[in-house]
C-alpha cells in the first residue's frame, strides 16, 4: 500500500498540465515517457513537449526496406567522399588506429570510451566518465506476425507507432515503478508496426512488429508476459496473430551493442547534471587533442536524430 501511494504521487506532478481531455493526458504522458524518467522529475514533460513538436512537423516516419537502408544511405555519401568502412573488428585500444587518423571520433559510452583510451585521457575527465550513471534498460520483444495487430481502436492501425499504456495515471505508476528499481505490473509499452506502410519488410500477406518496455538497469526479468497482457488488454486476439516472436533482456541487448549498457538505449541517465555536463564540461571534446565522443552520451542525448555526431563533427572541424 505505501508503495502504491508513492506511485501515484509523481502522476500528479504531470497531470497539473492543462490538458482537455484524458485522452490527451494520456498521449502526452507517453511522449514523457520516452525521457525514462519519473514523471515528478524535471526533463520528463521536456522530454514530451519536443517528440511532440517533431511528430507534429514532420511525423515519426521509418525508412522503406528496414533500418539498415539509413546506414546503407550514409555509407554511400561517405564512400563518394573517399572515406572507407571496415567492419567485423572490435577495437580494444586507440592505439589499434593509424596513428596518422586525426580527428579521432567515438560513438562510445563512458564506459567503452574508458577500456579503448583510458591512458590517453585527463585524470579529471577519468573521474567524470567514471561516475557517469546510466538509466533504466528496456526489454525488447521482434514479432512475425500473420495479420495486422487487432486494435480496439481504430486509429491505431493508422499509426506506425504506438503507445500502449492506459491513463496518465497508469503510465506515471509504470515509469515511477521502474525509476525506483522495481518491475511494473502493467508497463508502459512502445510498438512499432512499420508494414502496415512498408510491405517490403514482411512476406505478402504477413507482418512485423517490434515493442519494449522499460525496465530497471540490468534486470534479468523476461517482461514477454507482462508485455503481451498490456497487448492484449487493448488488442483483444493479439496472441493468435503472433507466428514466431524473439525477446531480448538487457543482458542480450549489451552484448549485441556494448554500448547499450544494462539495456539504456539513451546512452545514460537523463538527469539535470548529465543533461548539461553530458557525460563532462565540454560535452563532445574530451580533453585529449583530436579526441572527441560524438554518441548518444553528449548532447541532445538519446533519440533518432543523429544531432550527437552531427555537433561532434562540427567542433571536431572548428578545431581542426
Amino acid at each position: 500500500m505505501v508503495r502504491s501511494r508513492l506511485a501515484m504521487q509523481p502522476a500528479m506532478s504531470l497531470a497539473k498540465w492543462h490538458f482537455r481531455t484524458e485522452r490527451a493526458r494520456a498521449l502526452f504522458a507517453g511522449l514523457a515517457a520516452h525521457s525514462f524518467l519519473s514523471f515528478d522529475e524535471p526533463l520528463s514533460p521536456a522530454v514530451g513537449i519536443v517528440l511532440g513538436a517533431a511528430a507534429h512537423v514532420v511525423g515519426w516516419p521509418v525508412s522503406r526496406g528496414g533500418s539498415q537502408a539509413i546506414s546503407d544511405a550514409l555509407i554511400g555519401i561517405l564512400r563518394e567522399a573517399g572515406g572507407t568502412v571496415h567492419t567485423g573488428r572490435r577495437i580494444t585500444s586507440l592505439d589499434e588506429l593509424d596513428p596518422e587518423s586525426a580527428p579521432i571520433l567515438c560513438d562510445l559510452t563512458p564506459r567503452q570510451l574508458l577500456s579503448v583510451a583510458g591512458d590517453r585521457l585527463q585524470k579529471t575527465y577519468r573521474k567524470a566518465l567514471q561516475e557517469y550513471r546510466y538509466g533504466p534498460g528496456v526489454f525488447k520483444i521482434d514479432y512475425a506476425l500473420s495479420a495486422p495487430i487487432p486494435w480496439r481502436a481504430r486509429e491505431c492501425n493508422r499509426s506506425i507507432t504506438v503507445h500502449v499504456g492506459g491513463t496518465l495515471e497508469e503510465i506515471a505508476r509504470a515509469e515511477y515503478s521502474v525509476r525506483h528499481g522495481d518491475i511494473a505490473e502493467r508497463p508502459f509499452v512502445l510498438v512499432a508496426q512499420p508494414t502496415l506502410f512498408d510491405a517490403t519488410r514482411a512476406p505478402k500477406g504477413k507482418h512485423v512488429a517490434w515493442v519494449y518496455c522499460h525496465v530497471p538497469n540490468g534486470c534479468p526479468v523476461d517482461m514477454t508476459g507482462a508485455i503481451e497482457a498490456q497487448l492484449e488488454r487493448f488488442a483483444p486476439g493479439f496472441r493468435d496473430c503472433v507466428l514466431e516472436r524473439h525477446g531480448s533482456s538487457p543482458a542480450t541487448l549489451e552484448r549485441m551493442d556494448a554500448n547499450l549498457v544494462g539495456g539504456d538505449i539513451n546512452g545514460g541517465e537523463l538527469s539535470i547534471r548529465q543533461f548539461v555536463f553530458r557525460p563532462a564540461l565540454g560535452n563532445y571534446y574530451t580533453g585529449t587533442k583530436d579526441l572527441y565522443l560524438c554518441s548518444s552520451s553528449t548532447p541532445p542525448s538519446g533519440g533518432v536524430h543523429g544531432m550527437c555526431g552531427y555537433h561532434a563533427a562540427k567542433m571536431a572541424l572548428r578545431r581542426l
